[in-house]
């Protein structure tokens, strides 16, 4: 007997568009959930949902289970043909990309709040992905958004749930279930990417360097236990806070030295040489200045030996490092907005390889997603082909050609002020309009009295992109104010949030002075922070003093000490420290130490 199917009355629900981020409570008001899925099955490009193939998974916060069960009782009163489903609901964004793109689907709808807390008052999100693997273009997530103002009914398939726990094909009514192992297939993906034996061969020869994965009970947990013990036969002890948990461990899922300080603390109590810390999308190198060392050392990758890279990209806000190994190696580089959609447009026009977001956003055209594991295994890659070589000091050397350029042109850090009043942000973009429209504003000067020195402005924009595949325009990403000597200051809203307004500011300074590349870079972003704080009344506006999160280039000071150390221009006076983080030269000087020990 046919199950039945019912059609429900329900009311458009104001002011939400498919993406945005709320608070978990949210989504369980009645129908809320059941509308956004309705909304976008009738929005599906070009057929709609009759025959489709979606592939449906997320990073199992709270309410995800839940969730699938409602998109597959929807999906199977809408005409969907099947689905794949995560077993659990567990499906990392990378994950589900490859899956899209692999087996043909017609999209994906994925349950993610990206790296923003879980639980029944935290965050929860929705969004679907197109047929390429990667994010909705704005015209399907406009028409979404279109639909959820009209809905009047949603239809929903009277059953009770699909088991979600077993692998394997079921009927649901008309529908199609295929539940999936989460993991085998993304593993598969990376195998036919790297040169896992020759990184296998490298830990097992060098049983010194360790590694730690923390997956800070996120979706990527279980990824990393199959990639490095299975896969790479690591011990136990490599892998920590791998269980997927609906509210994260009571943590944060933001792979940043402050959310992130379990796995500092961990790499410096057990001596570990390698450290890295995901959420579904991210990974713990900053991308400023992991995506130009991995371009630099592409073609130790088989992925990119066999296919060469195509090009570089990095979003706006991203330190300009990239562009320099773009410049010395002929690749062509393009500045996008925030918004892996934008780079996933170059990739299919076959213009774009490796890529990088300043969220800890790093991946390459082999999926249409960032994709924190990818950029881990690569760091792998690259390290066993320089061991491989001979050149521990090659990785050092080659890269730092770059590095240096890197802190030649650029030494970002990124000041998060999370969770302000929206007003007090949307007055901070006012002042910043009206400054812009200021003729005398350029060419002014202003001083820093900490540091006796002055910066002068001798440009401004709100960046504007213009897609060169697709040739559509996006406005208002982002405030840049450009100083005479090279340097920029960032202002963006971010909304990924549910709670007030996020504000970030990015600081890149540029020097050519030898004498102010050691400098920490809280030492040598400090003038230029005064300057833009003064200019912009951010703390008067938002009524901060300071920011709630500092992303300072963690990495890139290790480097920079080893080259030092190396080089034997390391000094030996104590320093500053490079940002607000116990005992960060001595932290940095046993990492060195770990090095230098693999690569005498």
């Amino acid at each position: 007997m046919p199950l039945p199917i019912k059609e429900i009355p329900t009311k458009p629900f104001e002011g939400r568009n498919l993406g945005h981020l709320v608070s978990g409570n949210v989504f369980q008001q009645e129908h809320y959930t059941e509308n956004f899925i309705q909304a976008t099955l009738d929005s599906i490009p070009p057929q709609g949902p009759q025959g489709a193939t979606l592939v449906i998974g997320g990073d199992g916060r709270f309410f995800s289970v839940p969730t699938v069960e409602t998109i597959c009782r929807i999906a199977a009163a809408n005409g969907v043909a099947k689905l794949i489903v995560g077993q659990n609901s567990i499906l990392s964004t990378p994950a589900a990309s490859n899956i899209i793109r692999k087996y043909k689907a017609t999209g994906g709808i994925l349950l993610t709040a990206s790296h923003n807390p879980g639980g029944p008052d935290a965050d929860f999100g929705i969004k679907y992905n197109v047929a390429n693997g990667g994010p909705a273009p704005e015209s399907v997530t406009n028409a979404i958004y279109e639909r959820t103002k009209t809905l009047t009914a949603y239809k929903i398939l009277e059953a009770e749930p699909v088991d979600l726990s077993k692998v394997g094909e079921q009927n649901y009514g008309p529908l199609r279930v295929q539940i999936i192992d989460s993991t085998a297939d993304y593993v598969l993906l990376l195998k036919s990417i790297f040169d896992f034996d020759l990184i296998r061969s490298f830990l097992t020869s060098n049983r010194s360097f360790k590694v730690l994965f923390d997956g800070l009970h996120g979706v990527t947990g279980p990824y990393a236990r199959a990639l490095f013990l299975t896969e790479l036969g690591l011990p136990e002890s490599s892998v920590q806070n791998c269980v997927p948990s609906p509210n994260f461990g009571g943590g944060h899922p933001d792979p940043n030295l402050t959310y992130a300080h379990s796995l500092v603390d961990a790499v410096e109590k057990g001596n570990i040489p390698f450290g890295a810390a995901s959420d579904g999308d991210g990974a713990f190198v900053t991308p400023s200045d992991s995506v130009a060392i991995i371009a630099d050392w592409a073609d130790a990758i088989p992925y990119f030996k066999k296919g060469g890279v195509k090009g570089l990209a990095r979003s706006m806000p991203t330190s300009g490092a990239i562009d320099y190994v773009a410049k010395a190696k002929g690749f062509e580089v393009f500045e996008v907005p925030t918004g892996w959609k934008f780079f996933g447009n170059l990739m299919d026009a076959g213009r774009l390889s490796i890529c990088g977001e300043e969220s800890f956003g790093t991946g390459s055209d082999h999926i249409r997603e960032k994709d924190g594991l990818w950029a881990v295994i690569a760091w792998l890659n690259i390290l066993a082909a320089a061991n491989e070589k001979k050149k521990g000091t090659g990785i050092k050397r080659s890269s730092w050609t770059f590095t240096r350029n890197m802190a030649e042109a650029s030494s970002p850090g990124t000041y998060d002020y999370e969770e302000v009043s929206s007003e007090g942000a949307a007055n901070l973009v006012a002042h910043l309009n009206k400054l812009f429209a200021t003729p005398s504003f350029i060419s002014s000067e202003h001083p820093s009295p900490s540091t006796n020195s002055s910066f002068t402005i001798s440009s401004v924009s709100n960046f504007s992109y213009t897609d060169p595949i697709d040739a559509s325009v996006s406005k208002n990403q982002g405030h840049i104010i450009r100083f005479s000597d090279g340097s920029r200051v960032v202002f963006r809203l971010s909304g990924t949030g549910s709670q007030g307004a996020t504000v970030r500011m990015y600081v890149e300074r540029y020097t050519k002075d030898e004498s102010q590349y050691d400098k920490e870079t809280s030492e040598g972003l400090k003038g230029l922070i005064e300057v833009a704080l003064a200019i912009t009344k951010l703390p008067e506006f938002l009524g901060r003093s300071k920011p709630t999160v500092i992303t300072m280039q963690w990495f890139r000071r290790c480097m920079q000490l080893w080259y030092q150390e190396r080089s034997g221009t390391l000094e030996r006076e104590p320093r500053r420290q490079p940002f607000d983080m116990p005992n960060a030269e001595e932290r940095a000087a046993r990492l060195i130490g770990q090095y230098k020990a693999l690569w005498p």
